[in-house]
């Protein structure tokens, strides 16, 4: 059984109420339950939120809803915390966590990526972006040197995680209290697919390309 989880909660720090403020001709979570409700493979979806404004939303979007702790959905806890928990309370066989903050992977990549979970039978598939820059840390160069710098595009093949997908056995998401797995996969996904509205400035820039992709659909 395979269940998404749209966590969602009331104290957005850097982008406030992104999550049910308006977007475009919608809000970031109903666009993401309208997406799930159309993605195979999928056996449930559950609002996980302390809001009952959101809950609402997942009730008239017919699909079930979590009433989360408030302790849970404050900025008191880390990732390895929300994510234990999160795991504790959803009684389910795979936990796909759905964020609204990613408001453009499409249903073909959500299905592609439950079958590359399911084919290749990996314990967690993360999605991820390709990164082609030069990056420093601590005074000094990360991915290349600087007696033979290379063309951007020649760097080596560094990804970063950007969670737009994530995919994982509960009971190992329940025993690590984390996302990635014992036998990871890792799907990538496009440049726009990979936004992750998490600052003003990353939600203008993703109302922007909404707005472009409804005028051009």
């Amino acid at each position: 059984m395979i269940t998404a989880v749209v966590a969602v909660r009331e104290g957005s720090q850097r982008c406030k109420n992104k999550n049910n403020r308006p977007f475009g001709d919608t809000n970031l979570l109903q666009m993401k339950l309208e997406l799930l409700k159309k993605v195979k493979n999928l056996d449930e979806i559950i609002v996980n939120s302390e809001s009952e404004e959101m809950l609402q939303v997942g009730l008239d979007n017919g699909v079930k809803i979590h009433k989360r702790d408030p302790y849970y959905a404050s900025s008191k806890i880390n990732n390895s915390e929300m994510h234990g928990h999160m795991a504790d309370t959803t009684k389910t066989d795979t936990i796909f966590l759905a964020p609204v903050c990613s408001p453009f992977v499409s249903v073909s990549s959500h299905e592609k990526a439950i079958d590359f979970f399911l084919k290749n039978k990996f314990d967690s598939v993360t999605s991820v972006t390709e990164v082609k820059n030069h990056l420093w840390l601590d005074g000094k160069p990360l991915n290349y040197t600087l007696d033979n710098v290379p063309n951007s595009q020649d760097l080596p093949d560094v990804v970063k995680l950007n969670y737009g997908i994530t995919i994982i056995d509960r009971e190992v998401m329940k025993r690590k209290r984390a996302v990635i797995g014992d036998k990871p996969g890792f799907y990538k996904l496009n440049e726009i697919e990979s936004i992750d509205v998490d600052t003003e400035f990353d939600w203008l820039v993703a109302e922007r390309i909404y707005e472009h992709m409804k005028k051009n659909a």
